[in-house]
C-alpha cells in the first residue's frame, strides 16, 4: 500500500460499481490494481459477491437438501473470508497511519471502522446492481418496476450518505480529531475448538 494514506470513499464505490458489472459479466474475470490495499477492498467485494449469490441459491424453492446443505457451507466460507478481508482492510489503513503517529490515542474513539463501511458499502453497490436488473426485467408482474425504482433511489440516497460519512470519518482521522480501533470479528462458528456441534461430536 502507498506510504501515502489516501482514501476516497467516492473512488471505491465506483470500483465496487464496476467489479460488480465485470464479474456479472464474466465470473471468472481478474481484477488487479496494483496496490494492496485496493486489491484488499476488491478481495473484500468478490466474498460478497460470491456470498449474495450463495444466499440465493439457498433460498431456491425446488434445491434439494443435499444442494442446500452444500450451499450453507459455501456461505459460511465466503462470510469467513469476507470478515478477514474486512479486517484486513483496517489493518493496511492502521499500518499507513503509523508513520504519521495516527490515529491519534486521544482523540475521539468511532465505532466503526472504515473495513466495515467499506463492507456496508461493498454490499450498497450489490443492492444497487440487482435493483436496476428488477426493473428492466422481463415479464415482471405490474408495478415491479416503478417499485424498484423506488428502492433504487432509497439505496442511492444510503450510498451517498455512507461516502460522504467514510470521507468525513478519513479527513477527521488524518487531522487527529477522530481514531478507530481494529474490531477482531472473533467469528466462533467456524472454529472447531470453540464450536461445540462440531467439538461435540469428535470420538
Amino acid at each position: 500500500m502507498s506510504a501515502e494514506p489516501h482514501l476516497s470513499a467516492r473512488d471505491l464505490a465506483a470500483l465496487h460499481d464496476r467489479a460488480t458489472a465485470e464479474w456479472h459479466a464474466d465470473p471468472f474475470s481478474i481484477l488487479s490494481l496494483g496496490s494492496e490495499f485496493l486489491d484488499t477492498v476488491l478481495a473484500q467485494h468478490r466474498a460478497n459477491f460470491d456470498l449474495w449469490h450463495a444466499e440465493d441459491r439457498a433460498r431456491a424453492p425446488l434445491a434439494t437438501n443435499t444442494e442446500i446443505a452444500d450451499v450453507k457451507r459455501l456461505i459460511d466460507r465466503c462470510n469467513q473470508h469476507r470478515n478477514d478481508l474486512t479486517e484486513k482492510c483496517d489493518v493496511l489503513l492502521f499500518d499507513t497511519l503509523r508513520a504519521l503517529s495516527l490515529p491519534h490515542p486521544s482523540a475521539e474513539l468511532h465505532s466503526e471502522s472504515p473495513g466495515l463501511i467499506i463492507d456496508r458499502l461493498s454490499v450498497l453497490s450489490l443492492k444497487i446492481f440487482h435493483t436496476e436488473e428488477e426493473i428492466h426485467r422481463t415479464g415482471a408482474p405490474a408495478g415491479h418496476a416503478e417499485r424498484n425504482r423506488e428502492r433504487l433511489a432509497l439505496l442511492t440516497e444510503q450510498r451517498g450518505d455512507l461516502v460522504l460519512c467514510l470521507d468525513r470519518l478519513w479527513e477527521q482521522i488524518l487531522a487527529g480529531t477522530r481514531r478507530f480501533k481494529i474490531y477482531r470479528q472473533l467469528k466462533m462458528y467456524n472454529d472447531p475448538t470453540l464450536n461445540p456441534a462440531i467439538y461435540g461430536s469428535e470420538p
